[in-house]
C-alpha cells in the first residue's frame, strides 16, 4: 500500500497475479457490455462521454467472473460480503465531461472544477432533493480493467475523517436513514475543499484501489494529452452494502 489507511482513507495495492487474472477476465466481458446498443442507450451520460454502468458487469454472487475468483491482497483489509453485487462498469471517453441538455450550468461547472466530488450513498430525495443516506456502503473497491491515465479517480486524502465526523455529529443516536444530511454534507465538503488538496489515483490492471466509505472522491476531466485504449478508460467498482448503523462508524 502506498498510503496510510487511517490517515488518508485510501490504499493502492501493488500488482498481484490473482487480481490481474480477475481483471483480465472482467475486461473481456466489459468490452462486450460497452458495445451492446441497449446497454449504451441506458448508460451513456454527459454527451456520451461517460458510461455510468451501475450493476453492468455480470460477475457471479461470489464475485468471480467467467470462473475466475475475485481475490487479492486487498481482501485482507475488508470483510467480504456474503454476496457481491454486479460491479459498476465505469467507462470514460475522450471529451469528458460534455454538458447534458438537462444539466444546469452550475452542476456542469462543479463536475469540471470540483471533479463532481461526492460521498457515495447520499441520495437526493423528494422535490427539494434533500440528501439522505440510502445506500450504506461498507467500502469502495476499484479494479482498473485497462492501462490508462485518462480521467483518473480523484480523492481528497483524509476527507473521510472530516466527512465522517460531521455525519456522526448530525446523526447522533437517530436512525441514519431518517436524518436529512444535506446541510451537514455541504458544510463538511466545503471544509474539505478549503483544507485538503485533491490528488489523482492512477492504477493499472493487477492493482486495486480501496476507499473508505466516507471518502470524498470524483473523476478528473479528460485532458487533451491523456492516454487510453480505444474502448475508453475502464474501472470496475464494488460497493457492497451493510448495516446503516455500521455506516456511521469511523
Amino acid at each position: 500500500m502506498v498510503t496510510t489507511w487511517a490517515r488518508d482513507g485510501f490504499c493502492v495495492f501493488a500488482h498481484d497475479a490473482a487480481t490481474l487474472a480477475w481483471t483480465n477476465a472482467a475486461h473481456r466481458l466489459a468490452v462486450q457490455v460497452s458495445k451492446d446498443p441497449v446497454m449504451r442507450a441506458a448508460n451513456l451520460r454527459h454527451g456520451d462521454t461517460w458510461f455510468v454502468g451501475v450493476d453492468a458487469l455480470p460477475n457471479d454472487p461470489d464475485g468471480s467472473i467467467a470462473g475466475v475468483a475475485l481475490d487479492g491482497p486487498w481482501a485482507e483489509h475488508i470483510k467480504r460480503p456474503q454476496i457481491w453485487h454486479p460491479a459498476q462498469l465505469s467507462i470514460v471517453y475522450p471529451g469528458y465531461p460534455r454538458q447534458d441538455p438537462d444539466e444546469t450550468d452550475a452542476n456542469h461547472q462543479y463536475r469540471i472544477s470540483r471533479k463532481a466530488a461526492h460521498v457515495d450513498g447520499l441520495l437526493p430525495v423528494g422535490t427539494h432533493r434533500r440528501r439522505y443516506m440510502r445506500e450504506p456502503h461498507a467500502f469502495i473497491l476499484g479494479l482498473p480493467l485497462n492501462v490508462a491515465d485518462a480521467a483518473p479517480l480523484i480523492v481528497w486524502p483524509g476527507s473521510h475523517r472530516i466527512m465522517g465526523a460531521a455525519f456522526r455529529g448530525e446523526i447522533g443516536d437517530k436512525d441514519p436513514t431518517k436524518v436529512d444530511l444535506t446541510d451537514t454534507y455541504h458544510g463538511a465538503r466545503r471544509t474539505v475543499f478549503a483544507e485538503t488538496e485533491p490528488v489523482p489515483v492512477v492504477a493499472k490492471p493487477g492493482q486495486a484501489i480501496l476507499l473508505h466509505r466516507h471518502m470524498l472522491h470524483g473523476v478528473d476531466i479528460w485532458h487533451p494529452q491523456a492516454i487510453a485504449p480505444p474502448e475508453g478508460r475502464m474501472i470496475a467498482y464494488f460497493r457492497p452494502e451493510f448495516s446503516p448503523d455500521a455506516w456511521v462508524d469511523a
